[in-house]
């Protein structure tokens, strides 16, 4: 299903399943992208209970307000804010306890062409032609005076720091040859746009390495994305935030995209369940079918993993 030409939804149908919301719940979309999977909760909700949808970029906030124009109920509460902070935003609502919450960790293709300096060509071993947009990497279309940038990480930090961040979080085998070259290179020309910076990626990888599966630049804009953003500490924060405000019975599904993120998650369920007040609803994670990869090539590396909270410590 799709929300609208720009993004679909991934594993909605297995997501609202595995959540199992009822009339009279109270769910939260901590993540509202494209709007696809809120409006599919709208629907399962039907007349009764409460949706609370989330978004840092408020172009999504707005995004979902529009598909969700035709719910008179159940009641809506769409918000422009960081998941991170989902315990004081509920906290504004009057909102304790919640019965459902779900977290799309993928980007759609809004913020792809968002002009943020998320997107370089994505054809070929070359990024000339490509996107030439500003090296910001921010979800927030206005990020504030003195916010950390994709330019400020490339620009500024030192050789060390940068190859670090390339292969912990983009998982990049030539993290070591990117940060020198981006380092040499900024010297006489400091990054300014994205296409800037994957050239010089580019420049940087061997030959064979630029016509792979995937554009060369890709791990290290990921890598970047994540550190700008500080995706992994709002990863942590927002889930447990959310597990504390779990009612008892309540179901946390949550969609990733890559390797880190999923490790992540599957280690706070697993210390959860250990700990006696959760059940993992799904040991090994669920997976796109092949109907749903031939129709959106981006699910094939979606995983879903669901948790139920057994018992409320917080009573």
């Amino acid at each position: 299903m799709s929300s609208n030409d720009g993004h679909r939804a991934v594993l909605l149908h297995e997501a609202i399943g595995q959540l199992g919301i009822k009339s009279g719940d109270i769910v939260v979309d901590a993540t509202l992208g494209g709007g696809g999977h809120a409006k599919a909760i709208a629907e399962s909700l039907g007349k009764g209970g409460m949706l609370i949808g989330m978004d840092l970029d408020q172009d999504a906030v707005e995004r979902a307000r529009t598909a969700l124009k035709d719910f008179s109920k159940p009641k809506i509460h769409l918000v422009a804010a960081n998941f991170r902070n989902l315990s004081s935003e509920l906290a504004k609502l009057g909102v304790t306890k919640i019965d459902k919450a779900l977290f799309d960790l993928g980007w759609s293709g809004y913020q792809l062409s968002a002009g943020r300096g998320f997107s370089f060509s994505a054809k070929g071993g070359s990024a000339s032609g490509g996107k030439d947009e500003p090296l910001l990497m921010t979800y927030s279309a206005n990020p504030g005076e003195g916010a950390l940038t994709a330019a400020t990480i490339v620009n500024e930090w030192g050789e060390e720091s940068i190859a670090d961040i390339i292969f912990g979080w983009g998982e990049e085998r030539y993290s070591r040859r990117i940060a020198k070259k981006i380092v040499e290179q900024r010297v006489s020309s400091p990054f300014k746009t994205s296409r800037e910076l994957a050239e010089a990626i580019s420049a940087a990888v061997p030959a064979v390495y630029r016509h792979g599966r995937i554009h060369p630049a890709t791990r290290t804009f990921q890598a970047l994305r994540i550190a700008v953003n500080d995706e992994l500490g709002a990863l942590k924060n927002g889930l447990t935030g959310t597990w504390v405000s779990l009612a008892e019975g309540g179901r946390i599904a949550v969609i990733t995209f890559h390797s880190i993120e999923d490790r992540e998650v599957k280690r706070l369920f697993l210390k959860w369940e250990q700990g006696g007040d959760g059940k993992r609803i799904t040991r090994s994670p669920i997976r796109a079918g092949a109907e749903e990869i031939k129709a959106n090539p981006r699910s094939r590396s979606a995983k879903l993993r669901v948790i139920e909270k057994t018992q409320d410590n917080a009573k």
